[in-house]
């Protein structure tokens, strides 16, 4: 009979644990890097005197006060805006719409949510160029706002419809069955009861929709026609060399410093808040 004693796998020694941990800290820093230096870059350019040699210093605020004298910016600011709010509103009224009802579908559930999630896999430039030869070819319609509008909101409402989905999919649907044995009609159970539980995920939505709409260029430089959004205007005025250029410093730094405020508040409403 063998006295032989079974192989047992040694445990990873500590600093070899630690080695890893460290490994992968780094390789996090490296990756984070890469994606923050340049923002940090675009900030402190847009307080130095001359942005465009590329070396900060001597700092100053001069551009961000010319950035309130030159008006060129703010019509395409208004149609953005303008634009983006549009785009929020439909996307938060369409996403609960639609959102709400998959969970209680009992074929073709996934079928239905991967057809809605499906433009947030094709490429913008696909996207732009079947949009725009449908508009001008199969409708013949003017490009401009509404054209914008449209293929901003075939863009954004995935990831607004998204955000409500995983919220409705947590709600009990019990509650409304409760709510209507207490005598509630079908909107006052949608109003007192499902409203709150899912306004999180609405709000959420609304938000990134505003953003991804706000900051849309890839498939804006197809259906825009003659109307200049705002980040196309900052793609034409960096493109042309023009004398305006070091103004694309400040106003950036003011969008970015926006845009990472309403991305915060979406984080905020849809993750980090107590529920009670």
């Amino acid at each position: 009979m063998s006295n032989r004693q079974p192989t047992i796998n040694p445990i990873p020694h500590w600093s070899e644990k630690h080695g890893w941990r460290r490994l992968g800290a780094v390789t996090g820093f490296i990756a984070l890097s890469f994606i923050f230096a340049p923002i940090l870059w675009l900030v402190v350019m847009s307080v130095s005197e001359d942005p465009l040699s590329g070396f900060p210093g001597p700092f100053t605020l001069t551009y961000y006060g010319q950035l309130l004298e030159q008006t060129g910016w703010v019509d395409p600011l208004l149609n953005s805006v303008a634009i983006a709010l549009g785009v929020a509103v439909v996307s938060m009224i369409a996403s609960t719409l639609i959102g709400r009802a998959i969970p209680r579908i009992r074929r073709g559930q996934f079928t239905l949510t991967g057809v809605m999630l499906l433009p947030m896999m094709i490429p913008g430039v696909v996207i732009g160029t079947a949009l725009f030869l449908y508009f001008r070819v199969g409708l013949d319609m003017k490009l401009g706002l509404w054209s914008l509008f449209l293929g901003h909101l075939i863009w954004a409402f995935p990831f607004s419809f998204l955000s409500v989905l995983i919220v409705a999919l947590r709600f009990d649907v019990r509650l409304l069955d409760a709510a209507a044995d207490l005598g509630s009609g079908p909107l006052e159970r949608f109003w007192r009861v499902e409203l709150p539980q899912l306004k999180d995920g609405i709000i959420s939505g609304g938000l990134f929709a505003f953003l991804l709409s706000f900051n849309e260029i890839a498939r804006s430089i197809y259906l825009r026609g003659k109307t200049e959004t705002l980040p196309i205007y900052l793609w034409q005025q960096a493109a042309s060399h023009s004398s305006h250029v070091p103004l694309i410093y400040p106003l950036n730094v003011l969008i970015l410093i926006v845009s990472s405020a309403l991305v915060a508040l979406a984080f905020w409403v849809l993750f980090g808040r107590t529920k009670t």
